[in-house]
Parts: structure tokens; C-alpha cells; sequence
């Protein structure tokens, strides 16, 4: 090729490249470099703004509430990973299977995904409300819960982590069942007829072959869901609003208050860039323990 069709085909790339990344130098790049700037500042929606330097990185230090609410964030990837990490790829192997009901049982699974924060949320109420609700009745059914008693879903400490993971992994689930049903597609169907042979049984199959071949996507959903558990806000927003007494509120919804309740834009930039911070290193450390797996 020659250099003049060289830099015609050059400036033919760059020239479908370019609207995609003005746009993201705009509405990303732009926007994280300015929040950075943002975070060193006293800066309120209103009133004068005033240079503080690292002032508001050094103020979360102390914050109790600001602990709280990693603390709270913590826990809910804790218990929300593992259950969808289990639940998608069990749900992935059914509906790999060759039956009549595979396109069903996809369907199925993933349509919860497609709903957006605020219907989900309304369903989780609606589901798990005392006296009118689904969970309870389904409880008061099979002889579990006393007909007198109601579990108070929403005001139990405890209980509403439950309630909330359950439906944060019900309506989440059809992304990461579909990286795995990608994934157990790719296994060619040589591979099970020669296990066959040798005279492994559908056990063997499965965590002899299947499940080591699932382990990138496994570490792949891993490093998704803990980065979109860190991140979470509209569920718990909406069905708990952090409730009760705080005992639910995420690090986002924090940040939020303190942004858009309290006046504090430089503060929340600080603890936005934090959590940036916190994301990275469980990143880095996942991609060194999956490397290190592999090896």
C-alpha cells in the first residue's frame, strides 16, 4: 500500500472517529476533568466560590456518616454478588438447555431487565408491603409465617437488605445470564461428545468442563456487579429513601444529599473521585487475582 493510500485511509478513520470522540471528550472526558476542579473548591449552587485546595478530601476522613454509607454500600455488593453471580449462571445452564422451552426460559429470565429503576422498584413495594403483599401471602400459604403475623419488610433493618437484594438481583439477572449463555455456546459440542466417551457423566461435564470454561466470564460479571453495586442508588432510593434511619443509604445517595440537598458540590465531587478511587483498586486487585488464577 502506498503512503498516499496510507493517509487517505488514515484520514478516513479519523474522520468516522472524530463525532464519537468529540462527544465523549464533551460529555465525559470534559465533565470528569471539571469535576476534579469542582472537588478542590467550597462550591455551592449559590454564593461565592472559594478555593480550598484538598480541604474536602481530608474532611470525609472524620465523617461518620460518610463511613456509614461505604459501610452500607460494602455490604450490599457482599451479599448482592455471590447471589447473582449463582443465580445467572444456573439460570444461564437451564436455558442452554436443548428443549422445546430454551427460547421461553430466555425470554423469561431477562424481562425483567428491561424495565426501568422506578417500575421495578414499584413492583419490590408492592411485593414485599405487609397485609397486602405478595411475600407475605406466599409465606402465609405455605404454613411458614402465622396468619397473625407480618413480616415488616421495609422497617426491619435486616430484613430490608434481603428485600432489596432480592430485587435488585431479580431485575438485573437477564444481562449476566446472557454473557453466560454467550459464553456456554462457545463450547464446542466436540468437547462433550470426547468427555462422553471417556465416559464422563453429565456431573463430570459440568464442573470438569463447563465451569472452567466459564471462569473469564465469570470474572467478567464479578468485576460488573461489584462496580454496579458501589454505584447503586435508584432502587434504594425509591423503595427505602435510605430507611429506615439511614440503616440503607448507599454512598451515592451521600453524595446526592450533599450535592443537591445539603449545597455542597465541592464536597460531593471530593467523595465521588473517592469512590472513583475505591473502584479502581477492587478493579486492579480483581485483574490480578483473576490473572494469577489463570496462571
Amino acid at each position: 500500500m502506498s503512503k498516499a493510500r496510507k493517509r487517505k485511509s488514515l484520514l478516513t478513520a479519523m474522520f468516522f472517529i472524530l463525532p464519537f470522540f468529540t462527544l465523549y471528550t464533551v460529555f465525559t472526558i470534559w465533565p470528569v476533568i471539571q469535576g476534579f476542579y469542582v472537588s478542590l473548591h467550597k462550591w455551592g449552587l449559590m454564593g461565592k466560590i472559594k478555593y480550598i485546595g484538598f480541604d474536602n478530601y481530608s474532611k470525609f476522613v472524620g465523617d461518620k456518616f460518610f463511613w456509614a454509607a461505604l459501610k452500607h454500600t460494602a455490604f450490599f455488593a457482599l451479599i448482592t454478588t455471590p447471589m447473582l453471580v449463582i443465580t445467572s449462571m444456573v439460570l444461564a445452564l437451564l436455558a442452554n438447555r436443548a428443549t422445546k422451552m430454551k427460547k421461553g426460559l430466555r425470554i423469561i429470565f431477562y424481562l425483567p431487565s428491561v424495565l426501568s429503576v422506578s417500575v421495578a422498584s414499584f413492583i419490590a413495594k408492592y411485593t414485599f408491603t405487609p397485609y397486602t403483599g405478595l411475600a407475605n401471602g406466599i409465606l402465609h400459604s405455605l404454613r411458614i409465617l402465622p396468619q397473625s403475623k407480618e413480616y415488616q419488610w421495609f422497617q426491619n433493618p435486616h430484613l430490608v437488605w434481603i428485600t432489596i437484594s432480592i430485587m435488585t438481583v431479580w431485575w438485573t439477572i437477564g444481562f449476566s445470564m446472557m454473557l453466560y449463555i454467550s459464553a456456554l455456546q462457545d463450547i464446542s459440542a466436540n468437547v462433550y461428545e470426547a468427555s462422553a466417551i471417556d465416559g464422563a457423566t453429565k456431573t463430570q461435564q459440568l464442573f470438569k468442563i463447563v465451569l472452567p470454561l466459564l471462569k473469564p466470564t465469570t470474572w467478567l460479571i464479578l468485576l460488573l456487579q461489584v462496580i454496579a453495586c458501589f454505584k447503586v442508588f435508584g432502587q434504594i432510593y425509591m423503595i427505602t429513601g435510605g430507611g429506615p434511619a439511614s440503616s440503607t443509604r448507599p454512598l451515592i445517595q451521600y453524595i446526592y444529599e450533599h450535592a443537591f440537598q445539603k449545597n455542597n458540590m465541592g464536597y460531593a465531587a471530593s467523595m465521588s473521585y473517592v469512590l472513583f478511587g475505591i473502584l479502581l483498586v477492587l478493579s486492579l486487585a480483581q485483574m490480578i487475582l483473576q490473572r494469577k488464577g489463570d496462571n
